[in-house]
This record gives C-alpha cells, sequence and structure tokens, in this order.
C-alpha cells in the first residue's frame, strides 16, 4: 500500500492528514497541545485512536515510544553505528527493525530480519512539500505510519 504525507507532518498543536495514493485522507495526525513532551495521536477516519507516539524524555538517546490500546508495541530510537546516527526500531514481543537513509530528505527505508518493510521517498511525488511511504504486503501499516511520524519527529536531532 502506498501513502503520502506532508514534509512537516504535524507540529504540537497541528493536524495533519496522511492520505492514500489516490489522494483520499485515511489517516489523521493530531499533534496534541499543552504536553511536556511531544506527542502525536494517529486516528483512523472514525477519529479511533489507532496509536500514540511520544518522546521518551528521561532516555539517553533520543527515543520515541508508539503505544496501541495503553500497551507500548514499538521504540524507536537513535543508534550509533561508527560516526552515522540511525534510528532502530525495538519491537514489544521480539524483534527490531533498522532505519537507513537520509532522513531530513525523506529518502530512507525501514527493514525487518526478512528483509524490506517500507519504502520511504520523496522523488516518487510531484507534489510539494509531499513525500511517499510504500509498505510491503501483509505489513500493520498504521504500525508502520506511526513510526514514520516518529522518524519526522526524530529528523531534525538526528540529521544536527
Amino acid at each position: 500500500m502506498k501513502y503520502q504525507m506532508r514534509e512537516k507532518l504535524a507540529s504540537i498543536g497541528d493536524d495533519s492528514w496522511i492520505e492514500d495514493e489516490h489522494g483520499n485522507r485515511v489517516y489523521k495526525v493530531d499533534g496534541k497541545a499543552f504536553r511536556m513532551r511531544d506527542t502525536f495521536l494517529l486516528q483512523d477516519m472514525s477519529g479511533n485512536e489507532v496509536a500514540k507516539i511520544q518522546e521518551r524524555k528521561l532516555h539517553v538517546r533520543d527515543t520515541m515510544a508508539i503505544e496501541r490500546g495503553g500497551e507500548k508495541i514499538a521504540e524507536v530510537h537513535k543508534r550509533l553505528v561508527g560516526f552515522r546516527d540511525h534510528l532502530k526500531v525495538d519491537l514489544d514481543g521480539g524483534g527490531e527493525w533498522t532505519i537507513k537513509g537520509n532522513f531530513t530528505d525523506h529518502e530512507y527505508e525501514i527493514k525487518g530480519e526478512h528483509g524490506k518493510i517500507a519504502q520511504i521517498s520523496k522523488k516518487w511525488l510531484r507534489i510539494r512539500d509531499t513525500y511517499g511511504i510504500d509498505i510491503a504486503p501483509d505489513q500493520d501499516d498504521a504500525l508502520i505510519l506511526a513510526v514514520t511520524v516518529a522518524v519526522e519527529s526524530l529528523s531534525e536531532v538526528v540529521d544536527r
């Protein structure tokens, strides 16, 4: 499935939309205002919370936790490999994804133990300030979109 997302997804206090490849709005990203840490809610078109993406303040590395139904399902954080930063996703229940590429230019991919899970690219779309997310079949689209929101939030820190 392919989605498209705005480059500056959602500032705190702002809302943004994730659209399918046909331009239909399918998810809303709600940047919650008046919180002590960055918090985003991923909601379906009925307004149901699909995931909560929240910054973890007391960690050594910059970290965003992803929750579903009040339970943490994943954590996205920086890891230092040599002199380059990469992002890593620790999945609750075991497993790990790696995220490599150019985060500020929205050209990266998410890989799991069986290969590529998603490809993120600005080059696919001619719409200004928008990039595409191509998710492999049989994946948890909402989780991958939540990870992408976390990457967007962490990308300023990654490329400093």
